[in-house]
């Protein structure tokens, strides 16, 4: 059975609840009622993947705490295997909330510098970490996970994961870009690099590559990533793919329910597309199947929606695409 070692961090989400103010407080002292969940781009990806009957375990570190006892808890009830999982004494996850103003808008805020996952690259157990890496059919991993290790700690990472290529191992690069967990765009840009060149899938968006190379055309952000394989997300709901062979444009399927949440449409895309090409589909079927789910994803509230919703297994339906063959 083909696997997938997924690479990232999972925090603790507070999540400002819909109108609900604490006691003694209004509207205008900005404070309020918060849920609790957990988060993680990654993780959602690897939630997903399970849920397609792909084999995932994912690779972090965590505390020796309640809260990282719960995040175990769920993920393996979520099927994602966690053996891969360090726990660190004394260390906790990272934490973030999300704030809504009165548009409806998020804001985002990070509590993480001291986080478990930050160290997975410079404890004892790293080596070996590393080294399991050559047992799975695919590495996947963002942007957001190499901006929370040191440049030693990447390039020790990007060192493992040419190793497992070397035996057959694909690696597949999200460059899920968040600008806060950078020093400087310019860093950012140097780590793009290194992954680009490394990776056998890219799968980004213009979301991303512009923040990092404002003003260049699709054309230009495209020439910049020297992979085989590369998925490229437009604004609207197309994609453009590139691949030993052909290229193609896939266009997702008009929306029939109001869109009610955009997280992880990205995340629940990359889990699709990877699922379909290990089940052997081509990389367009893959995209297709990639919109599907973020489709489906983003009509219900949080990142992973119920298992129930869950779209049924090697689902099939013809997408509008354009290919051209090289």
């Amino acid at each position: 059975m083909a696997s997938v070692a997924c690479i990232g961090e999972c925090m603790v989400e507070l999540r400002q609840a819909q109108g609900g103010q604490s006691a003694g407080q209004s509207s205008g002292q900005g404070g309020g009622l918060y849920s609790r969940g957990f988060g993680g781009d990654t993780l959602n990806t690897a939630v997903y993947l399970a849920r397609l009957e792909v084999k995932v375990d994912y690779f972090t570190a965590l505390g020796d705490d309640a809260l990282s006892e719960e995040m175990v808890a769920a993920w393996a009830a979520e099927g994602v295997g966690t053996r891969r999982v360090v726990r660190l004494p004394g260390k906790l996850p990272g934490l973030y909330m999300i704030q809504l103003d009165a548009k409806g808008e998020r804001q985002f805020f990070h509590w993480r510098d001291s986080a478990a996952a930050r160290r997975l690259m410079d404890i004892p157990e790293t080596e070996e970490i590393l080294n399991s890496l050559m047992s799975y059919d695919i590495i996947y991993l963002s942007a957001i996970t190499l901006s929370i290790y040191d440049p030693a700690g990447r390039e020790r990472l990007f060192a493992a994961i040419k190793r497992a290529r070397l035996l057959g191992t694909r690696f597949v690069f999200d460059t899920n870009f968040r600008a806060r967990g950078w020093p400087d765009r310019d860093v950012a840009r140097e780590v793009f690099d290194a992954a680009f060149a490394t990776a056998d899938i890219v799968l980004t968006s213009t979301e991303d590559l512009l923040a990092l190379y404002p003003g260049e055309s699709h054309d230009q952000l495209m020439a910049r990533i020297p992979a085989p394989e590369l998925v490229f997300r437009l604004a609207e709901p197309v994609s453009l793919l590139r691949f030993p062979g052909g290229t193609s444009e896939i266009r997702a399927e008009p929306m029939t329910k109001p869109v009610v949440d955009t997280t992880a449409a990205g995340d629940s895309f990359a889990a699709a597309y990877i699922a379909a090409r290990l089940a052997g589909s081509d990389p367009v079927e893959a995209a297709q199947a990639g919109h599907r789910l973020a489709s489906l994803v983003i009509c219900y509230p949080g990142a992973i929606i119920p298992g129930y919703a869950m779209p049924p297994k090697k689902r099939h339906r013809p997408a509008t695409s354009r290919q051209a063959t090289k």
